[in-house]
């Protein structure tokens, strides 16, 4: 029996999904492995962060996030002195 799986890359104006198939007791770092993707920001499963040591089902939709860019505080402080608050 095998895993199947798909790793999920959304970046804007591009989504890249790719199916793997895995051995059971696969991680999701051996998961984005096997897709090929590179990746450097945090990962979920279904919308909910894992760290990637986490254990896969069969089924799982792993999702690539992307770092950053601004803090978020910080960027809420840059609309408020913008708008003149």
């Amino acid at each position: 029996m095998t895993l199947k799986v798909e790793v999920v890359r959304a970046l804007p104006g591009e989504t890249t999904v790719v199916t793997v198939e895995l051995p059971p007791g696969a991680t999701v770092r051996e998961a984005i492995e096997a897709a090929g993707l590179a990746h450097e920001g945090g990962v979920g499963v279904f919308g909910e962060r894992v760290k990637p040591h986490s254990r896969l089902s069969d089924g799982d939709r792993i999702e690539l996030y992307r770092p950053l860019a601004i803090n978020p505080k910080e960027a809420r402080r840059r609309r408020a002195s913008r708008s003149g608050s």
